[in-house]
């Protein structure tokens, strides 16, 4: 597998006792990008980045790792990667420096000129001996992800960075994974349960729910799915799929039970699509043109389903 992709992961499962925390969950990162995961509390998340950091092993299923699928290469393969899955247990007497200077001899990393460099690019250079007690919420996250990039990795993994942050703190950090990501080349995978936390800065997204991963798309097709949508309103919305794909080659919509699509491809159609409806016996009760926002998408997407 070439190194272009990250990571690839091929219907991984993980079952505690009689409950799957993860389903069959098939997911590509490319290098460079920054993939943003979401879904709502309970979703899978931290458990698919256990997973890919070997906190936990799968129950299902494999993953490839910079193009490593053994298990001996996969292991060296994660040298590569940095994590912030949950809180670090930092010193809180300590200054960042200070907790930073302990982790760097406890994983054996070379030369302590590269706390300077870390504590730089998160914006904490300046905080001199203020105690880790004494740090705002955005500035212990900041930490945890300077902490998490000490080694210089190419793949960082952050499990809801963002969450609890005040505006400000929302905004730094976003800064700083648009840095991480340009400046050096670093592919992210960060999750969160709110999506236009994300909308930002991810390229790339995977929607979690219950542990089955409903899509995974673009950053630009999910902008261009929000702006304007078709929404049709028929007897038998199954039957209706069928007859858009096979006749008019509809293929971009999404159904829901309420017997409910949403078209978001060849809207100009509408004559079209009403008279095939309606000639195949099918009552037609709405046909209509919306707009929807990133919230409203995902809000659709976990309770309808995906074609």
């Amino acid at each position: 597998m070439s190194e272009d992709i990250v990571l690839r992961t091929d219907h991984i499962t993980k079952t505690y006792g009689n409950q799957k925390a993860l389903s069959g969950v098939s997911i590509t990162i490319k290098r460079g990008e920054i993939y943003g995961l979401v879904g709502n509390n309970g979703a899978g998340k931290t458990t698919f980045m256990r997973l890919i950091s070997s906190q936990s092993l799968p129950t299902e299923g494999s993953l490839l790792l910079f193009g490593a699928e053994e298990e001996k290469e996969i292991r060296k393969a994660r040298r590569r990667i940095g994590t912030l899955i949950e809180t670090p247990g930092f010193f809180s007497y300590m200054s960042a420096r200070e907790n930073l200077e302990y982790f760097r001899r406890q994983f054996g990393i070379p030369g302590k000129e590269c706390i300077d460099e870390v504590l730089e690019e998160v914006g904490l250079a300046d905080c001199g001996k203020k105690r880790y007690k004494n740090f705002s919420l955005g500035m212990k996250q900041r930490l945890g992800v300077a902490l998490a990039i000490m080694h210089s990795p190419e793949f960082l993994i952050l499990d809801e960075p963002i969450n609890g942050l005040d505006p400000e703190g929302i905004l730094e950090m976003r800064t700083l994974l648009q840095d991480l990501n340009k400046k050096k080349n670093m592919t992210i995978l960060i999750s969160s349960h709110i999506l236009s936390e994300l909308s930002s800065v991810a390229t790339r997204y995977g929607f979690l729910k219950n542990g089955i991963l409903k899509e995974e798309i673009s950053a630009q097709e999910l902008l261009r799915k929000c702006s304007v949508y078709l929404e049709v309103k028929v007897s038998d919305s199954k039957k209706a799929a069928a007859l858009l794909e096979t006749r008019l080659g509809i293929t971009e919509y999404q159904v829901y039970p309420d017997d409910s699509l949403h078209i978001f491809e060849k809207m100009e159609q509408t004559r079209e699509i009403s008279r095939l409806l309606v000639q195949e016996g099918i009552d037609l009760e709405l046909l209509v043109k919306r707009t929807m926002d990133l919230e409203g998408y995902y809000m659709n997407l976990m309770e309808g389903q995906q074609s």
